[in-house]
C-alpha cells in the first residue's frame, strides 16, 4: 500500500468519523465505509460507498453533504424514513432507493421501526477534494 492509499484511507474514515455523532435524542445510526476511488474518466470526482446501519428507533441528526455530493440511496434492509430539503416524508422499504442533490438537506433520516433493524447503502459521486462529505445541520 502506497503513501497516497494510506492518507485517503485515513481521511475517509476521519471524514465518516464525523457522520455517526453520539446524540441526546436517542440512538443514532453506525456509518461504515464501503468502497472509495477516483472516477478515472472523470478527473476530479470520486465515488464512495457507506453501509448506513440503523438500530430499532435509530435516526440521524438533520445533516448536508459536500456541496459537490450527489448521492443515490438504496434501502438493502427494513424500512427508512427520509425527508430532503422541503420534498414530502417518505418511507422507504427494502429495495427502493431515493437520491439527493447536490446542497440539500436531508432533514430526517430513521429507522421508521421502533423493533427491527434498517440498513441503507449511500453512493456520493462528490469533487475528489472535499474533505468531510458530512456535516451537521442546524
Amino acid at each position: 500500500m502506497n503513501l497516497r492509499s494510506i492518507l485517503a484511507a485515513a481521511g475517509l474514515a476521519m471524514t465518516f468519523s464525523i457522520a455517526a455523532p453520539v446524540s441526546a435524542h436517542g440512538p443514532t445510526e453506525i456509518v461504515t465505509p464501503n468502497f472509495h476511488r477516483g472516477i478515472p474518466n472523470i478527473p476530479g470526482k470520486s465515488l464512495t460507498a457507506v453501509v448506513v446501519d440503523y438500530a430499532p428507533g435509530a435516526a440521524s441528526p438533520a445533516h448536508k453533504h459536500a456541496n459537490s455530493a450527489f448521492i443515490y440511496a438504496f434501502v438493502v434492509s427494513g424500512d427508512i424514513e427520509s425527508q430532503v430539503d422541503d420534498g414530502p416524508k417518505r418511507i422507504y422499504h427494502a429495495g427502493e432507493s431515493f437520491f439527493e442533490e447536490p446542497g440539500a438537506v436531508h432533514r430526517i433520516s430513521a429507522n421508521a421501526s421502533e423493533t427491527k433493524p434498517a440498513k441503507l447503502l449511500a453512493v456520493f459521486v462528490t469533487d475528489s477534494n472535499d474533505k468531510a462529505l458530512t456535516t451537521p445541520f442546524n
